[in-house]
């Protein structure tokens, strides 16, 4: 009795012990790079390509930008940029920070994956940029310029959501989208008031608004196209816009407050 006794606990044992080898192992799996993307090319005429380019205002009194209180963490105590950065409005009531994209009119074009990664950093105990965009498998680089604890936390709908823990300056880590989605918002768990937003396209064609409100769309073939405007506290506009061969078309967005 004993000896059968002993078998199965040695059983036991053995199989608890695998189970808790194979769950050590998932949790410190890294992420596991996705296959590359086929080689594709332009599928753009450069010969025939145009433009679109246009300016996105704010009307009214804009917000005026709050304090952040940053006491929670004397490393982020000392940064000298503390105010919030939700509605930025410059040089002649320019919209600052606006994700402006192509939303329809490119077909079944398949457009090339850049190799080159986009970087997003912490620095300062804030995001930066506040808002970028991104395609569909190109590596986002996630950067840590702060010698304290952060965490990259992405709460997306339709991609895969993860949370990176970011300790020392110098830190970094890399990710790719696997779908379009308009916009994915990041935060940092360790401090609430740190926040960015990632627009992810299956093309390249989009642009954040400069501190005067402008922006480009470059490369376009000949078409008529749905170019949307988004920010993250006024919401969406659209507007149609065709552009012939080797044209630039202008369009204006007009956010009120």
């Amino acid at each position: 009795m004993q000896s059968r006794l002993h078998r199965v606990f040695t059983g036991c044992a053995f199989a608890f012990a695998a189970a808790v080898a194979l769950t050590a192992a998932a949790c410190g799996r890294s992420e596991e790079a996705p296959p590359p993307p086929a080689a594709v090319s332009n599928p753009v005429d450069p010969s025939t390509a145009g433009a679109i380019t246009g300016l996105v205002k704010f009307e009214g009194t804009p917000p005026a930008a709050e304090p952040i209180s940053m006491d929670s963490d004397p490393y982020c105590e000392k940064q000298p940029q503390n105010k919030t950065e939700t509605v930025v409005v410059g040089e002649a009531s320019g919209l600052q920070n606006v994700f402006v994209y192509v939303k329809d009119g490119l077909g079944d074009r398949v457009f090339p994956v850049p190799s080159t990664a986009v970087v997003l950093d912490q620095q300062g105990c804030r995001y930066v940029p506040h808002v970028l965009g991104i395609q569909v498998g190109q590596p986002l680089e996630l950067r840590s310029s702060d010698n304290t604890l952060h965490n990259i936390h992405a709460v997306p709908q339709q991609n895969r959501e993860f949370n990176r823990a970011l300790q020392l300056a110098a830190l970094k880590h890399t990710h790719t989208f696997s779908t379009k989605e308009v916009m994915v918002p990041f935060k940092c768990d360790v401090h609430k008031w740190m926040n960015a937003y990632v627009g992810v396209l299956d093309h390249p064609f989009y642009a954040v608004t400069a501190a005067n409100g402008r922006f480009e769309l470059k490369g376009l073939p000949p078409g008529t196209y749905t170019i949307e405007a988004w920010h993250e506290k006024l919401g969406t506009q659209t507007h149609m816009v065709t552009i012939g061969e080797k044209q630039t078309s202008d369009v204006a967005f007009n956010f009120k407050g």
